[in-house]
């Protein structure tokens, strides 16, 4: 039996970075995958998901380009030479981070985990022991219990990415993120798109100006949005709803992940309170010593960059240098619509709650020279911050490229700046960044173009 100092069980983000970062720190690690390394991001997830979304995004730009006079003729979408494309990313992708493992000599092990409570592990026929546990075994899509689903065939994001074909008519079931973003990616290549949502607006976890201005750019994409459905059914083409039937060629069930808790549940790891997530620490420790859990595990963000900052944290743990812990309010939440939105921190509502005194700040993108050279002026930034100290708070922009902008106004808030400081930065001209000084100058009552 080897013996190892890390044993990381899943090689999603949460997973290899751990293990990487672990190993950097000079420690002998082992790596377990059952599937392919990357996990659900590189392979089924993130990665495909924004290769599909450029896919779209180039449509919309040669027939912007027919619009502004640059005549292309009709275009013409060869869907399966996109998927070639997407699984070249995909290939490209998962090469880099197996040689990243290789190159700091993590020992990598192909074949289900069974983990033992004394911290052993069984990989098919071999045993290996860590003295200490990173579990990085993300999640699985959440099928709602409807009549009627198991009944016919239907996609999930799992298996959406692997269609031979481009949808014609396409029925999405759930509103959130990842179902916006795949409506709005094949929407964008001439998919008729219907989004289902039983609450009361798609986007839910999103800040409300943020999401209303989504909501609005989907359906100028021809999405046809239905919020508070009474799902009764669904059929072979066509799901029953209270008082309509929404027809479909291909139906998307796109309505949340849930933690992949086998392992968890095995070990008998003590739960969150509301029995959803395993229970961990500041420094994501379970219950079980030297054992850890990261990524959708822990019930935080469900995303890659937090599943990866959540194991640097833990493997530092690991190596006895526990002073470095995560601010939830410093990770950058992400969304990939045509335009894009992004944010980080509290929005006003929370900051009121938390027992700030607000000012809120916030401009436009029609009045930014890049944004109406590009014809993308539709957006807003928004920056939330307290009276006193004048300390960011939370920070919201919708527009193209807002999830390159958002790297500005992190780098300000994580590093204690003020907005009067951010106000002093002078921006490039023309750039979408002139936005953000625009509205930290309009806290003061001097913004120039507005």
């Amino acid at each position: 039996m080897k013996n190892f100092d890390v044993v990381v069980i899943g090689s999603g983000p949460g997973g290899y970075a751990s293990a990487i970062r672990a190993a950097q720190l000079g420690k002998k690690t082992a790596i377990v995958e059952k599937s392919k390394v990357g996990g659900t991001c590189l392979n089924v997830g993130c990665i495909p998901s924004k290769t599909l979304l450029k896919h779209g995004e180039m449509v919309q730009t040669i027939k912007q380009a027919n619009d502004w006079g640059i005549e292309t003729g009709k275009t013409q979408i060869d869907y399966p030479k996109l998927t070639e494309r997407k699984n070249e990313v995909v290939q490209t992708l998962t090469n880099g981070v197996s040689y990243l493992l290789k190159k700091n000599d993590v020992s990598i092990y192909e074949g289900e985990a069974v983990v033992q409570k004394d911290r052993t592990v069984l990989v098919g026929n071999e045993k290996i022991k860590g003295d200490h546990i990173l579990l990085a075994t993300g999640s699985k899509p959440f099928v709602p219990p409807i009549t009627g689903i198991e009944e016919i065939d239907y996609e999930t994001t799992d298996t959406f990415f692997d269609r031979a074909e481009l949808p014609k008519k396409l029925a999405v079931i759930g509103g959130g993120v990842i179902a916006s973003e795949l409506a709005s990616a094949v929407a964008m290549l001439g998919t008729e798109v219907t989004i289902i949502e039983i609450a009361s607006d798609v986007l839910m976890t999103e800040e409300a100006e943020l999401r209303h201005a989504l909501k609005n750019q989907l359906e100028k994409q021809g999405i046809d949005i239905i919020t508070q459905a009474d799902i009764k059914e669904v059929q072979n083409g066509k799901i029953v709803l209270g008082s309509e039937e929404i027809p479909f060629d291909t139906l998307l069930v796109a309505a949340g992940r849930k933690p992949n808790l086998q392992i968890a549940e095995e070990l008998g790891l003590e739960m969150d309170q509301n029995k959803q997530f395993v229970a961990v620490d500041k420094f994501y420790e379970t219950s079980e010593k030297h054992i850890y859990a990261v990524g959708d595990l822990a019930g935080s963000y469900q995303l890659a960059h937090a599943a990866s900052a959540e194991g640097l944290v833990a493997v530092h743990a690991m190596a006895g240098e526990r002073n470095k812990q995560l601010n939830q309010n410093e990770i950058p939440r992400c969304i990939y619509t045509h335009p894009e939105a992004a944010s980080i921190g509290l929005t006003e509502e929370e900051a009121i709650e938390a027992g700030y005194d607000v000012t809120v700040t916030r401009s436009s993108l029609n009045g930014n020279s890049k944004a109406i050279v590009a014809g993308e002026a539709e957006g807003f930034v928004k920056i939330v911050t307290e009276k006193k100290y004048q300390e960011i708070l939370g920070v919201f922009i919708v527009g193209s490229r807002a999830t390159e902008m958002i790297g500005e106004l992190m780098g300000v808030k994580v590093s204690e700046g003020t907005i009067n400081e951010l106000a002093e930065v002078i921006q490039p001209h023309p750039a979408l960044s002139e936005a953000i000084g625009e509205t930290a100058d309009a806290l003061f009552g001097q913004a120039i173009h507005m």
